[in-house]
């Protein structure tokens, strides 16, 4: 799981946080790697993936023509207004799919479609195992 940090303040005033403490998660964003670069890709995927559901997320997926697979995270403004709340969700999304990833064949193209803003309130445990379930419901539709 998450192991919070303390971050000690320096000692001078001017090196940055000067008396205050704050706790920094060791979270680590998706690598650029496998996620996407243009919106062909993407495009692309939606045009040829099939999709599962659930009422919060969905998961589009098609195979690619890489040797490793990618994600994409599309939060639309439709779910919520705010910036700055769709990208809490997108990377939350993100971390749950990094720590999920390892145990799921290459190479696919995923793209998971946020419906719901609850996203943003689910406990991560929650959104974990939704992801997981949209996992191997693809891998069932794919084998298929």
């Amino acid at each position: 799981g998450l192991r919070p940090s303390i971050v000690k303040p320096p000692a001078k005033p001017g090196d940055g946080y000067y008396k205050a403490r704050r706790i920094v998660y060791n979270i680590a964003m998706l690598s650029q790697k496998y996620r996407f670069h243009s919106r062909g890709g993407v495009r692309h995927t939606y045009q040829k993936g099939k999709n599962v559901r659930t009422p919060t997320l969905s998961l589009i997926f098609a195979p690619n023509s890489r040797n490793h697979r990618r994600f994409a995270v599309v939060v639309s403004k439709k779910v919520l207004k705010s910036a700055v709340g769709r990208n809490r969700i997108r990377r939350r999304v993100y971390e749950a799919i990094r720590l999920e990833m390892g145990d799921y064949p290459e190479p696919i193209d995923y793209i998971f479609v946020i419906n719901n803003k609850s996203v943003i309130d689910m406990p991560f445990f929650n959104l974990r195992r939704e992801i997981v379930t949209l996992f191997d419901r693809s891998l069932s539709m794919a084998q298929h």
